[in-house]
């Protein structure tokens, strides 16, 4: 659609100072029938079929009506079909019930089997639990056209999963890799090894671009770059290890000059560190 990338938010960029450029809520066409919904710092993505519309993470309940008022510009008649939780976690997977009250439809909410229990441990008002899971794959068909989902192991969670639309050649991940980023923080939620094995499930899947759950759009090479990157760090928190260095000592001494022009290095690569180091030596 013509001109659709532009940001649906009423700005006058023009007239804003550079740090205030970027409105909080932005809709992209990565590609035919793919968009890409920012709210934020949060990124969703949601795939028009000639019988409905897939929706993600609806992010929280502020999100959702916004995303939901996205959606309908995008595709004004179309039918919400599906919503799809990557993962459990609240700051994406919440505000369903909003984006499904805008389409006045009770639509399915799919996830990872494994994400069934902590959200309805949670026991959020804002986060309803999914009506439909799945442990391996499963396989969305409408109107034509298809959506992959498929479950990477354990990663940023232990319910994450990664959605392809083959035919566009989009992915959608979130969380457990970016776009040149670090690891969020000190890693406390990431499991490793299966943080290296989530990531070459996804390299062994079939796509061009790929959306994430934060900052830009990336392709293979993103991912590619993001598997080196935890590599990389596991080999130099092992060498500190061996040299008998404290976590303290890890933090302020290893470096990866490589990596300084990512996101976030300069306050997270110490963090990084941490977590790594933490893993390494079993606890």
């Amino acid at each position: 659609m013509p001109g659709f990338a532009r940001t649906i938010a009423a700005l006058s960029l023009l007239s804003l100072p550079l740090a205030a450029q970027q409105p909080d809520v932005e809709t992209t066409r990565v590609a035919d029938g793919v968009y890409r919904f920012r709210y934020q710092a949060h990124n969703t993505m949601f795939v028009t079929t000639p019988d409905g519309v897939v929706a993600f993470d609806p992010i929280n309940a502020d999100a959702a009506a916004q995303y939901a008022a996205a959606i309908r510009q995008a595709a004004p008649a179309a039918r919400l079909r599906a919503i799809v939780y990557s993962h459990d976690h609240a700051d994406h997977a919440s505000g369903a019930d909003i984006l499904r009250a805008a389409f006045g439809d009770t639509v399915p909410i799919i996830a990872h089997a494994a994400a069934h229990a902590p959200i309805v441990a949670a026991a959020s008002a804002d986060q309803p639990p999914p009506t439909l899971t799945f442990d391996d794959e499963m396989t969305l068909h409408f109107g034509g056209r298809t959506v992959e989902l498929h479950y990477v192991g354990p990663s940023h969670s232990d319910n994450m999963i990664v959605a392809v639309v083959p035919d566009a050649r989009v992915a959608f991940a979130v969380d457990f890799v970016s776009h040149d980023r670090m690891g969020y923080r000190d890693l406390s939620s990431f499991r490793f090894p299966g943080q290296f094995e989530a990531i070459d499930r996804l390299l062994a899947l079939e796509f061009h671009t790929i959306v994430f759950g934060h900052g830009p759009n990336g392709d293979r090479g993103s991912v590619e770059r993001q598997l080196a990157y935890y590599r990389d760090l596991e080999r130099a928190v092992r060498a500190a290890v061996a040299e008998g260095w404290t976590e303290d000592q890890a933090a302020e001494r290893v470096r990866l000059p490589a990596y300084e022009g990512w996101d976030r290095y300069a306050d997270w690569f110490p963090m990084n560190v941490r977590g790594m180091y933490r893993w390494v030596r079993g606890g």
